[in-house]
Order: structure tokens, then C-alpha cells, then sequence
């Protein structure tokens, strides 16, 4: 079981059918003959719900994900944290084999604390290994977006809080969507949507597959 978790972009906005990079993620593994789900939504706290299409690669679309919109890192914000209550329950609820984390743009657009943003950050991983000691955590980067070199120190800080977590033998992984979407020199038509902020379903497709590539390997 996968758990989606993170803002927005996790839940798919703004792109119908929604799904966002959950549905490159499935139609991988299903093409690979590999068994996979997601789980979330239906905690009623934060602003998650199941969504996405009804079928995808011929098969039932598992719909959950734990895709707040508006929420940043952890309070105080506009809307609130993944920190906390819904991360806490979200993992005792779901008890999932793999975490799929992607947090931190709300934190840029609302203009939050960003020195501390990092740290919230590492006590965000440090809170989801203690909830599922025994899950894949993968932790991407974000997107660019609105102001993108604010963006950029933000992701910066990642890899290292990834890397030294690896290193002390836990399961964690980071995968780099901001590199994989800048990549390509046209990369704000084809993968950001006209609103400027969310993937389009081109830039979710990347990130399914930044995915994909980073959990394959433990899939059934």
C-alpha cells in the first residue's frame, strides 16, 4: 500500500480527471505486471479526498491519497500542517509499505518561516519513520514554481536530510522532480498548468515516473 502524501500536487490539482502523478505511477506498475494501491482521503481531518479517474490501464484506479490543498510542512499557516494529526493518523490508519512525500510549496507561496523550513522539514521525515519505521519513505523535491530561486534553496536542503537519515539505516529515499522538469528548456509550457503553480498532466507524468523508477523495485 502507497501512501501519497503532501499538498495540492499530490491530490492532483488542477488537472481533470485529477490523479495527478498517481496515475503515471499506476499505469507503470500495471504494465510491468506489478500489484500496487493507494491509500488516503477518507481520515476526515485536512482537506484529502479519494480522487482520480475510474479506470486506468484498463484496470480500477485506486483513488486514495492524502493530498491537502492550501497545507504546508506543519502550523502555522493558512490552512495548517501534514505534520501531525494527519500524518499520525494517516499511517497508524493505513499502515502503508511505501510514503510518497512531496511538501514545501504552500511554505514558499505563503512566505512561512523559509530559513526554518528545512528543519520543519527534517522533523516532518523524522515523525513519518517513527509512524512506519518499517516503510519506503521517498522524498521528492518541489516543483518550480512561482519564485523559483527561493524554490531551489529550499530543495537544496533535501538531499542531505535524506542522505544523512539513509545513513543511519533508515529506509528513505530522495528522487529530484525540480531537476527532472527544468531538464527540459521548455519545461513551463509543457509540465506547469496556466495557473502558473500545479503540474500539468504532462509535468505529473514525470513525476509518476520519478515515482515509479524509486519503488519499482520493492513493488510485487
Amino acid at each position: 500500500m502507497i501512501l501519497p502524501l503532501g499538498d495540492s500536487i499530490t491530490e492532483g490539482c488542477c488537472t481533470s480527471p485529477e490523479g495527478g502523478y498517481r496515475i503515471e505511477l499506476f499505469t507503470r506498475a500495471v504494465n510491468d505486471g506489478r500489484n500496487i494501491t493507494f491509500v488516503g482521503g477518507t481520515l476526515g481531518i485536512g482537506d484529502a479526498a479519494p480522487n482520480g479517474p475510474a479506470t486506468v490501464a484498463g484496470q480500477p484506479f485506486p483513488k486514495g491519497n492524502e493530498g491537502n490543498g492550501g497545507y504546508t510542512i506543519a502550523n502555522p499557516s493558512s490552512k495548517g500542517g501534514i505534520a501531525g494529526a494527519i500524518t499520525d493518523q494517516s499511517c497508524s490508519t493505513y499502515k502503508p509499505n511505501i510514503v510518497l512525500l512531496m511538501i514545501g510549496t504552500n511554505d514558499i507561496l505563503q512566505n512561512i518561516d523559509l530559513g526554518s523550513a528545512p528543519a520543519r522539514l527534517a522533523s516532518l521525515l523524522d515523525e513519518i519513520i517513527t509512524d512506519a519505521p518499517n516503510a519506503l519513505l521517498v522524498v521528492s523535491s518541489i516543483p518550480p514554481c512561482c519564485n523559483d530561486a527561493t524554490v531551489q534553496a529550499y530543495n537544496a536542503t533535501i538531499p542531505d536530510l535524506v542522505r544523512s537519515r539513509a545513513q543511519a539505516g533508515k529506509h528513505v529515499l530522495f528522487v529530484d522532480a525540480h531537476a527532472a522538469f527544468v531538464k527540459n528548456t521548455n519545461y513551463k509550457a509543457e509540465y506547469i498548468s496556466s495557473d502558473g503553480l500545479h503540474p500539468s498532466s504532462n509535468g505529473y507524468a514525470v513525476i509518476g515516473d520519478l515515482f515509479y523508477g524509486a519503488v519499482s523495485n520493492v513493488l510485487p
